[in-house]
C-alpha cells in the first residue's frame, strides 16, 4: 500500500510455481527508482514468456510496509526473519546505508547464503553485503557517489566503477537504472537474449547497457562546457583529490601555461582554478564526513588536506560550520 492508501500490485500469475524465485529485502529509505527498476523487468519477463519464470516477495526489518526515500510504501511478506528460502536475494540500499547494518539483516543475508541463495545489491547496498563479508573476493561496484567512502571503509574488496557487477552468485550494482541492466542481464543468461531485448523494448529501454559502461555523465554533460583543455583540466582534479596537483602541474598536464588555465576557469566558471578545486574536495570531504565512519582526521587527508585543523578552517570558511558539526547535523 503506497502513501495515498494504494495497494499496489506488480501483475505476477498467481498460482503458478516461478523457476526463479526472489526476495528483495527494504531496508529504511531505500532507492524506490532502483527496486523498481529490478522489478518491472521481471514482471515484463513473466508476460512477455507467457509463464511464471519469476516470482518475487519483499521484506522489512520488522514486517511493516517499507518507506523509501520518496515516501513510496511497499507492502512486504514479512520481516526479515521470517523469509524463506529463496533463489536469489537483493538488499536494495538507499540514504544513510550505514545505520542499515543491523543485526537482522546480517542474519537473514547469512541464513540465505548458507541454503545456497545467490547473494544481490542494489544502490548502497553493497555495503550491507560487504559489512556481513559477503563480498570477499567477488568484485563489485556502488553508487558512483558513495565509491570513495566504500574503498576507504574496504580497501581488501575489489570495488569497481562499473554500471553493476555479475561476480559468480554474487550481484552488485549502482543503483537508479543501473539495476534495470543488471536485471536485463539476468534474463538473457536465465531465459535468453531475445527474451532480455522484448522486456528492454516493453520498457523503452533503447538499448541494453553492458556492466562496463559508465555510471556518470560525461564532464561535457555535467558541466554544460565543450573546452577540450578545460575538461582535462577538470578531469586531472577529479582524479587527484587525495594528493591535489598544483596550478602549474595542472596546466602542464592539459598543456597551458598558468596563466592561460587560469583564464579558462574565470571565463566558464567564474572562478580560479584553485577555488574551484578546493570545492571539490570539500565536497568530496562532506560526503565521507556524513556517509562513513572514518576519524575527521581520515577524511582530511583523504581529500587532500595537510592537518585536521586546516581542513576545518576551510569546511567552516565554506560551509559556515566545522566537520565535526557537520557530521553531528547529518548523523
Amino acid at each position: 500500500m503506497n502513501s495515498s492508501g494504494t495497494t499496489l500490485s506488480f501483475d505476477k500469475m498467481e498460482g503458478a510455481t516461478a523457476q526463479y524465485s526472489i526476495g528483495f529485502c527494504l531496508v529504511p529509505d531505500f532507492s524506490s527508482l532502483a527496486f523498481i527498476s529490478a522489478i518491472e523487468p521481471l514482471r515484463l519477463a513473466n508476460r512477455t514468456a507467457g509463464r511464471q519464470i519469476y516470482d518475487w516477495k519483499c521484506y522489512s526489518e520488522d514486517g511493516a510496509p517499507a518507506r523509501s526515500s520518496a515516501g513510496l510504501e511497499i507492502p512486504v511478506a514479512g520481516s526479515f526473519s521470517d523469509m524463506p528460502k529463496h533463489s536469489i536475494v537483493f538488499l536494495c540500499g538507499g540514504l544513510d546505508i550505514q545505520a542499515r547494518c543491523t543485526p537482522e539483516v546480517m542474519t537473514a543475508l547469512r541464513k540465505a547464503a548458507s541454503y545456497g541463495a545467490d547473494i544481490g545489491a542494489i544502490c548502497t547496498g553493497s555495503y550491507v553485503l560487504a559489512r556481513a563479508g559477503m563480498l570477499d573476493g567477488h568484485r563489485c561496484t556502488i553508487h558512483w557517489e558513495n565509491t570513495s567512502g566504500f574503498r576507504e571503509d574496504f580497501p581488501d574488496l575489489e570495488i569497481t566503477t562499473e554500471l553493476f557487477e555479475i561476480d559468480g552468485n554474487r550481484y552488485t550494482c549502482a543503483g537508479g537504472t543501473a539495476s534495470l541492466d543488471m536485471m536485463l542481464s539476468l534474463i538473457s543468461s536465465q531465459i535468453d537474449h531475445e527474451a532480455a531485448l522484448a522486456v528492454a523494448d516493453q520498457l523503452i529501454h533503447h538499448r541494453i547497457r553492458d556492466g562496463s559502461e559508465r555510471q556518470r555523465m560525461e564532464l561535457r554533460a555535467r558541466l554544460g562546457i565543450s573546452h577540450p583543455k578545460l575538461l582535462a583540466a577538470i578531469s586531472c582534479m577529479e582524479d587527484n583529490l587525495e594528493d591535489p596537483l598544483s596550478c602549474s602541474d595542472l596546466a602542464t598536464e592539459v598543456g597551458l601555461s598558468t596563466r592561460q588555465l587560469e583564464r579558462l576557469f574565470q571565463k566558464y566558471l567564474k572562478r580560479s582554478p584553485t577555488r574551484y578545486y578546493l570545492k571539490l574536495r570539500l565536497d568530496r570531504a562532506r560526503y565521507l564526513l556524513t556517509q562513513t565512519s572514518l576519524p575527521i582526521i581520515e577524511v582530511a587527508l583523504a581529500c587532500g588536506f595537510v592537518s585536521a585543523s586546516h581542513f576545518s578552517k576551510c569546511h567552516r570558511e565554506h560551509f559556515g560550520h566545522t566537520p565535526s558539526e557537520e557530521r553531528r547535523v547529518r548523523t
